[in-house]
C-alpha cells in the first residue's frame, strides 16, 4: 500500500503548478485582442479594398468587384477562401494580389484581419460543403452556359463584364460544391439570380464540370523587392508635349498609343498594386500604388505630362490623379480604358513571363 504524502510536501510545486496556468492564460486570445483585429482590419480594408469593393463591402464601386458583404456569398466562403482569394488575387483580373508572398503589400496577420473584418458582416448562418465532384459533362453545359451565364461572364468566363469564373486561382480556391451552391441559389440582391428552379439538377452539374475545365496550374511569380525610388520615368524624354486636349480627364488608349509613336514626352503611372505591376505593365511606365502614392510624389516631373492608369478601369488611377492634382500637379490624365483594353489592342507591355 502506498504510503500518503502530506499536502504540505506538495505546497512549493502547487506554486509553480498555478505560475505556469497563469502564464498560460496571459497567452489566451481575449475578446480585446479580436476587438483590436477587427479595428485592424477595418483599416486595412478601408485603405487597400473598399476603393473597388465599397466602404461596408456592398461592391461595384468599381466595375465588377462583388459584394463581399453579400450573405449568400458569405455563407459560403470559408474563411480560408477568403485569405487566398486577398493573398493571391485573381491574376489577369482587375483583383489583385494583395499578400506579400505575392509581391504585393501586406502580411499574413494583415490578411487575417481583413478576413475577420469582412467575416464581421455575416449575420447568416455558414452553408457546409462537400468535397464531393460534380458528375456532369461539359458537352452538354456549353449550351446552358451559353442562354444563363456568357451574358455576363463572357465566353469561357473570362471576358464578361461581371467576375471571372474561370480564373485558375479562384478555381483553385474552392470545391465543385461552391460553385454548385452558387449556380442554384445565387446572390441575393445581385444580378446573379438563382437557378435551382430554371436549370434541372443534372444541368447544373453539367454546369459545374463546364467551369471546372478552364481550370489551369496556378503560377507563383518570383520575389521581388517593393520599388522605393523610381528611375527613368519619363517616356521619349527629348520629345516634344503630346497632343493632349487641356481641361478633360480622361484620354484614350489609342490617342496615347498615337503620341507614343510620334515620339511624344510622357510619364506613364501604373496605379496599381506592384503585385500587378511586377505581373506585367505598359511598357515605359513606373509603379505609384494608389495606397502609398504620396510617398512618390516628390520623384513624379510637374512640367510633363503624366498618365495613369489602372485595371478597375479608373479608381485607383483618378485616386492617384485627385492626389497629384491636390498637389498642385496640372498635366495630369487618367487612361480611359484601362490596361486590359491597353493589353487587347496589343499595344506594348512588359512582362515577367517574357
Amino acid at each position: 500500500m502506498r504510503a500518503k504524502v502530506p499536502f504540505r510536501t506538495n505546497l512549493p510545486w502547487v506554486f509553480a503548478l498555478l505560475l505556469l496556468l497563469g502564464l498560460a492564460a496571459a497567452c489566451i486570445p481575449t475578446s480585446t485582442s479580436n476587438e483590436a483585429q477587427l479595428v485592424e482590419g477595418k483599416d486595412l480594408y478601408l485603405k487597400y479594398c473598399s476603393l473597388c469593393h465599397a466602404k461596408n463591402g456592398e461592391g461595384y464601386a468599381a466595375d465588377a468587384a462583388n459584394a463581399l458583404a453579400n450573405q449568400d456569398f458569405l455563407a459560403l466562403a470559408t474563411d480560408e477562401f477568403l485569405y487566398a482569394s486577398i493573398e493571391r488575387g485573381r491574376p489577369g483580373t482587375p483583383m489583385s494580389a494583395w499578400g506579400k508572398t505575392r509581391n504585393g503589400p501586406l502580411s499574413p496577420e494583415e490578411i487575417d484581419s481583413i478576413v475577420t473584418w469582412i467575416r464581421n458582416w455575416q449575420s447568416t448562418e455558414a452553408v457546409a460543403l462537400t468535397s464531393e465532384p460534380s458528375e456532369g459533362v461539359a458537352q452538354r453545359g456549353e449550351p446552358l452556359y451559353s442562354v444563363h451565364c456568357a451574358a455576363c461572364h463572357g465566353e469561357e468566363g473570362g471576358s464578361g463584364s461581371y467576375m471571372s469564373i474561370n480564373n485558375p486561382e479562384g478555381l483553385a480556391a474552392v470545391p465543385d460544391d461552391f460553385l454548385r451552391k452558387t449556380i442554384q441559389k445565387g446572390r441575393s440582391g445581385t444580378p446573379m439570380v438563382a437557378y435551382e428552379n430554371t436549370i434541372p439538377p443534372q444541368g447544373i452539374e453539367d454546369l459545374v464540370t463546364l467551369i471546372r475545365s478552364w481550370q489551369k496550374d496556378t503560377e507563383t511569380p518570383e520575389r521581388v523587392e517593393p520599388i522605393t525610388e523610381l528611375i527613368d520615368i519619363i517616356t521619349n524624354p527629348e520629345g516634344s508635349e503630346p497632343d493632349f486636349s487641356e481641361g478633360e480627364r480622361y484620354v484614350g488608349a489609342d490617342k496615347v498609343q498615337e503620341e507614343l509613336d510620334l515620339g511624344a514626352r510622357m510619364a506613364l503611372v501604373d496605379a496599381r498594386p506592384s503585385s500587378d505591376y511586377f505581373l506585367e505593365h505598359i511598357t515605359g511606365a513606373v509603379n505609384v500604388p494608389f495606397y502609398s502614392a504620396e510617398d512618390y510624389v516628390e520623384q513624379l516631373p510637374r512640367d510633363t505630362w503624366i498618365v495613369v492608369y489602372c485595371a478597375c478601369p479608373h479608381a485607383e488611377s483618378g485616386q492617384v490623379a485627385d492626389l497629384l492634382e491636390a498637389n498642385g500637379f496640372t498635366k495630369v490624365k487618367v487612361l480611359d480604358e484601362g490596361f486590359f483594353y491597353w493589353k487587347e489592342q496589343g499595344y506594348p507591355v512588359t512582362s515577367s513571363r517574357d
